[in-house]
């Protein structure tokens, strides 16, 4: 039991917190964070940047606009939007007794964001952390805090150009990251819809199915049946004729054929979805993406606010090289149409149309650190181009005059935080962080006017002019 400090003299009550102090930090230097989250070191964050700054890229190439939004946001705003995922969502409280939730993902405050300032088009990207409430499971990189990278095109356009665009830009993120073979799930949720109704789920239980329907890459589609009927009081009968259209999946044919099924062809939402992926596969062709989609009748995506096309990537299992875990991470990107979700912030009902994509980076990040972490990759933690050594003693003041100049013209270089440094040490620093070039400055040097500029990997030795040094390493620099 621990004591109240209050009741302590003033001593004794230092010396505990001073303890309690020391406990605590002790267990955050042994690893002891919450659970679902984790801390990158130096090496992971610079495999993270490039995964990024690719992904990013991407984006911009696209015409994507930066954005964000604050880490929480009103509760009763979130809610509703999730409906069974709601759960998930960590609730805050603040002084003033406002109720608070961390975003649970960047689609939601984008809308509310599009309401608020009354835009009604925009095409932008997001990337930022969400929080979710869910059984972390480290070994298929999913984590309770962790980032998402958005992209989203809000607006009145014709039927299926943005669909189809966000469709290639998965398939060009997901192609520059050479993480292996992929296919992209496409399905609508208008179709998922029209499949409930002409197979007799009543209304009422349309979302609750569609949960169920969700876990199909999780579980079998006899663990589902189960849930639908044993959990959600669904008819056998039922479940057993939607069972026999979440089997199918393929390409354009697939459409084809179920624009003939005698019962999806008399429902006015069907068709109204099977019409868009036959545009859609028209303009992926197009856009020669073709061969990575599958129109998959499965898909339903769990979020309530999808309202139209819904897709979702995944890796195509290989079998593991030696010495590699096999690898079972789930989809690396999603996303679909949500068209009636801005209408629900504005105080007026008006709809902006919105369709996007969501990049699972820390799937992403897990499977590229575990090749790494196989192939046995070095990763160079600093951007340090030159190294400022001297051989000699008292020659601090001439390594800060020359660092602070190579500074000034844009070059990224260090030097070591000592009076009197050996030359050796400085040297062995080079090597071990991969510093590609070391000037050398001493007496010798001093008195004729020259740096030597050293190549760590040859060990090669250059005097050089100091008046033309800056221009030399840059030139160096630009070559390597």
């Amino acid at each position: 039991m621990m004591p109240q400090l209050g009741l302590l003299p003033r001593r004794a009550c230092a010396a505990l917190l001073s303890q309690l102090l020391r406990r605590a930090a002790c267990n955050h230097a042994v690893g002891y964070h919450s659970q679902g989250t984790r801390d990158l070191s130096p090496k992971q964050m610079v495999v993270r940047e490039k995964i990024l700054d690719m992904v990013i890229s991407c984006f911009k190439r696209h015409g994507g606009k930066g954005l964000d939004t604050p880490a929480f946001e009103l509760k009763e705003m979130l809610t509703e939007k999730y409906n069974e995922q709601s759960g998930l969502m960590y609730d805050l409280e603040d002084q003033g007794g406002e109720l608070l939730s961390l975003r649970y993902d960047l689609t939601v405050p984008f809308a509310r964001y599009l309401a608020m300032n009354k835009l009604k088009k925009m095409k932008r990207y997001q990337v930022g952390k969400v929080w979710r409430r869910e059984s972390p499971s480290i070994v298929q990189g999913r984590y309770r805090e962790f980032y998402q990278c958005d992209f989203d095109i809000a607006g009145q356009f014709d039927p299926m150009i943005p669909d189809a665009e966000c469709l290639r830009i998965i398939y060009e993120i997901l192609s520059g990251l050479q993480l292996g073979d992929f296919l992209i799930k496409v399905n609508d949720r208008r179709i998922i819809d029209g499949i409930f109704a002409v197979c007799g789920v009543p209304e009422s239980k349309f979302r609750t199915i569609c949960a169920s329907m969700d876990k199909l890459d999780k579980i079998s589609w006899k663990d589902v049946r189960h849930e639908m009927v044993a959990e959600k009081g669904l008819a056998p009968e039922v479940a057993d004729r939607i069972g026999d259209y979440v089997q199918h999946h393929g390409g354009v044919s697939l459409v084809e054929h179920m624009l003939q099924d005698p019962r999806l062809s008399q429902n006015k939402q069907a068709l109204e979805g099977l019409g868009s992926l036959k545009l859609l596969s028209e303009y992926l062709t197009l856009f020669a993406i073709m061969e990575k989609i599958s129109f998959d009748l499965s898909l339903v995506r769990g979020l309530d606010y999808y309202t139209g096309v819904i897709y979702e990537a995944v890796l195509l299992q290989t079998p593991a090289q030696a010495g590699e875990d096999p690898l079972n991470v789930g989809s690396v990107a999603a996303g679909g149409r949500y068209d009636e979700l801005v209408a629900i912030f504005d105080p007026n009902g008006h709809r902006v149309p919105c369709v996007g994509l969501s990049i699972g980076i820390e799937r992403i990040f897990h499977i590229v650190e575990q090749r790494m972490k196989t192939s046995g990759k070095k990763v160079r933690t600093t951007e340090t181009q030159v190294f400022v050594a001297t051989p000699q003693r008292n020659f601090l003041r001439e390594r800060l005059k020359l660092i602070a100049e190579l500074w000034d013209a844009g070059i990224k270089a260090e030097m070591l935080y000592k009076n009197n440094p050996k030359l050796l040490p400085q040297l062995q620093y080079c090597e071990k962080r991969g510093i590609p070039l070391v000037v050398i400055i001493g007496e010798e040097e001093q008195k004729e006017g020259v740096i030597k500029l050293r190549s760590v990997a040859t060990r090669e030795e250059e005097a050089i002019k100091r008046e033309h040094l800056v221009t030399e390493i840059q030139k160096r620099l630009s070559q390597s």
